[in-house]
């Protein structure tokens, strides 16, 4: 089933040009697919693993599916028609954008479509200078569709440029943080992970950071416990390079890749920590979070230790008590709670 703003591009595919089309940040469905099977070859760039995933088991001679921050070298770096679908976070759209102006040809089309209240209506403010004024061309499916004309292509800034950072200030000393547009937490420490790691536990073995972000769980329980053997995993294209990058700007050895889910993680875990994703898009969702606790203890060896922080009025109790036995809460802000638990 298509989402509501890929139905807004299936109703207009007849304004599109029949030519080699570059697909951003698309959505969970096959719209790449229909694009591609009406004479437009696309190429797809996800920032989002489960995504790239699902339009990658359809790759056809018309259809290129890859995960990333960037294209590979390996495809196309030049396309007539961009199409965008617009982010959650205001700073990853301006990311897109910038892009997007570095893949078009002169005079190239950029299409962008988004949910009304994803902030796609302000568009003709955020596009960069290598943008005419936004056209909207649509709207229906409470969303819009916009073209703008590229006059020449930009190139695209390193992404070192476009890094956040803040510091920590840990037992050990001080560590720094690198965060990417769109990534959790971009300006300071959140204060579940705050309360997080007041309470981190002591660690050995292999040890995973769920939903890393920007690394800062993994790279405070590195510190904290040098002998562990860490790895950090995230849906998220964005998130898994500012770890990379936090990692090495704190001096850190970690293993990093991408996971949907807990699915891509082998077993023999010693203890998995997490503040869990709870965001699908535009909406609330503790859908990753369930399936999460759910393979957690597929994940973990026996006497192992798991333990998350979440906002107090999640439901994660119940899911906890299914999957551990009774829900242990260790710590409890009034807004966050530390749920820890023990594989037996």
């Amino acid at each position: 089933m298509l989402t509501a703003p890929s139905q807004l591009i299936e109703r207009n595919l007849d304004v599109f040009d029949n030519t080699p089309t570059l697909f951003l940040n698309h959505e969970d469905d096959a719209m790449a697919l229909e694009f591609a099977m009406a004479e437009r070859p696309v190429t797809a760039l996800s920032f989002d693993y489960q995504h790239h995933q699902q339009l990658q088991r359809l790759q056809s001679p018309v259809l290129f599916s890859h995960f990333g921050t960037q294209l590979p070298e390996t495809a196309p770096q030049s396309y007539e028609q961009v199409v965008i679908y617009y982010p959650k976070a205001k700073a990853l759209a301006k990311y897109l954008f910038a892009l997007a102006a570095s893949y078009l040809t002169p005079n190239g089309m950029l299409w962008v479509v988004g949910e009304n209240k994803s902030g796609i209506k302000s568009l003709a403010k955020q596009l960069p200078d290598a943008f005419a004024p936004a056209i909207k061309q649509d709207n229906a499916r409470h969303c819009l569709l916009f073209s703008a004309v590229c006059s020449a292509p930009v190139p695209m800034p390193p992404l070192k440029d476009w890094v956040n950072h803040y510091t920590v200030q840990t037992p050990q000393g001080e560590l720094s943080m690198s965060i990417l547009p769109g990534v959790f937490s971009d300006k300071r420490l959140d204060k579940g992970t705050e309360l997080f790691l007041e309470h981190l536990p002591e660690l050995k073995g292999r040890v995973l950071d769920f939903g890393c972000g920007c690394g800062v769980i993994a790279c405070v329980a590195k510190k904290a416990y040098p002998d562990i053997e860490l790895e950090c995993v995230d849906i998220n294209a964005m998130a898994l390079a500012s770890t990379k990058m936090t990692l090495e700007r704190n001096q850190i050895q970690a293993k990093v890749y991408p996971s949907n889910g807990l699915q891509q993680v082998e077993y023999g875990l010693k203890a998995i920590l997490s503040n869990p994703p709870f965001h699908d898009g535009l909406n609330t969702s503790t859908s990753v979070a369930m399936e999460f606790i759910r393979l957690s203890k597929q994940k973990l060896k026996r006497r192992s230790l798991w333990q998350i922080v979440a906002n107090g009025h999640l439901p994660y109790a119940d899911a906890i008590a299914t999957h551990f036995g009774q829900a242990r809460v260790i710590a409890d802000n009034g807004k966050f709670k530390i749920y820890q638990q023990i594989q037996s």
